[in-house]
């Protein structure tokens, strides 16, 4: 309280907005006047209704949900003071800052993806193991479509040219887009979300944003404000910022690579590794835990229609949990390392997951090898595309298999796992209801 009333004063802050991440990873919540925001805080007095936690990713509430009460009560927001920062592309002084939500007798409101994450990390905290996580996000520029009927494209660069053919890590091909990215850097800068390297990745103008190792809950935290700061820097300069997993047809698909250690709490050295630098028993279980579990947590890694796009063979993305060293065929990845650095890189998440599920997923299949004492495969060696397609291959699969992991809902709360199920369960009965150009291309006057 304190903290966020300095911010407040000092920096002249006008309107705050007060930010609860939703089930699809968008920013909800309501913006209110500083000075109401400071009264508010001392009686507990900013409220949402819970269903937003089952709202769509089209803003809909599907019709049979029944996980929240029937009087659809209202929840509190609780800012997390640690998160406050500037909204930088306001001309007026503007605060954001994200909150937790409880019931009104003060129980964590257990259907909150920031929520969920928090849970796991505290069973990390009770074994004395603290995780440390790096994020790594793609996504597309595009040129803004009106029309959703019409394709995407890339947008024209700073040559009056649309960027053609594979432009992997070109520096000048990145360049072309500077205006943007300089705003991108700027934005981050001015809202403490420590973004590392930018590169262009193998796709039309797809970029790749690297952030610094750190704390999951303060990483998700910035993830979340990221694709919020790029799609704002982009509209700025008439062009679109896309998360999507695979949002154009013969182009690779975006992901959200997930650099995962586990550290001693007290000492903070790394429990991946043994004192001779090779791999401990610990980080074996970890990855053994990925393997086997990864697969039935889907719907937290690939939750979308569109995801399941990405997962196909020699597409930069994976379509099995094999494991191998430097290897990024396969689904998990192990970096070349020293042993304070000793990691596990998680290829299978999208660039649409929600950071906090995404996260918090991950953590939590490596934290049920760790406590079951599991033992991987051996690593592979060449492509893992050879081998068999085990991932999920569409949504319905993926919300199946999730339904049937006990461990998994022992560590996300069975609750929570039905709140997923029913939003996605919703969104999956829209797409359905759609008839593609595919269909009236190809069946119209053939069938």
């Amino acid at each position: 309280m304190g903290f966020m009333e300095d911010f407040i004063k000092k920096n002249r802050i006008t309107e705050v907005e007060c930010l609860v991440p939703d089930m699809s990873g968008i920013a909800r919540g309501k913006i209110v006047p500083a000075e109401k925001f400071l009264r508010i805080l001392r009686d507990r007095g900013l409220r949402l209704p819970e269903a937003i936690f089952v709202q769509t990713v089209t803003g809909e509430f599907p019709d049979d949900e029944d996980i929240t009460s029937d009087e659809n009560s209202d929840i509190y927001m609780i800012p997390d003071e640690r998160t406050i920062r500037f909204v930088p592309w306001y001309n007026e002084p503007t605060a954001q800052v994200i909150t937790d939500c409880v019931y009104a007798d003060g129980r964590p409101v257990d259907v909150s993806p920031r929520h969920v994450l928090k849970r796991v990390l505290a069973l990390y905290e009770e074994r004395g193991w603290k995780p440390v996580v790096a994020p790594e996000l793609e996504f597309f520029l595009v040129q803004v479509n009106k029309d959703p009927d019409y394709p995407l494209v890339p947008p024209v660069g700073r040559n009056g040219r649309m960027e053609s053919g594979r432009q992997a890590f070109g520096i000048d091909a990145v360049n072309e887009f500077d205006p943007i990215f300089e705003a991108v850097y700027d934005f981050c800068e001015k809202q403490d979300i420590d973004i590392d390297t930018l590169t262009h990745e193998a796709g039309a103008a797809q970029i790749e944003i690297n952030f610094n190792h750190g704390d999951a809950l303060e990483l998700a935290d910035q993830a979340f404000l990221f694709k919020r700061t790029a799609r704002e820097a982009a509209i700025r300069h008439q062009v679109y910022a896309t998360f999507m997993a695979k949002p154009m047809q013969g182009e690779p698909g975006s992901a959200m690579h997930v650099h995962q250690s586990v550290v001693d709490a007290d000492s903070g050295r790394n429990l991946f590794a043994n004192p001779d630098g090779t791999d401990s028993d610990l980080f074996m279980s970890h990855v053994a835990g990925l393997q086997k579990y990864l697969p039935y947590a889907m719907p937290l890694l690939a939750p979308n229609v569109n995801s399941y796009r990405r997962l196909v063979p020699n597409s930069d993305a994976p379509i099995n949990v094999h494991w191998g060293r430097d290897n990024r065929t396969t689904g998990l990845r192990v970096p070349v390392s020293q042993p304070d650095s000793r990691r596990v890189e998680n290829r299978v998440a999208g660039a649409d997951a929600n950071p906090y599920l995404a996260i918090a997923a991950s953590l939590a299949c490596g934290y049920i090898g760790m406590t079951q004492g599991l033992e991987p495969n051996d690593p592979i060696k060449g492509s893992a595309y050879r081998l068999a397609f085990t991932l999920p291959r569409h949504q319905s699969e993926a919300l199946t298999k999730f339904n049937a992991c006990k461990p998994l809902k022992e560590i996300l709360g069975e609750r929570f796992i039905d709140a997923v199920t029913c939003v996605k369960e919703a969104e999956y009965e829209a797409y359905n209801r759609v008839i593609s150009s595919w269909e009236r291309e190809n069946l119209l006057l053939n069938v």
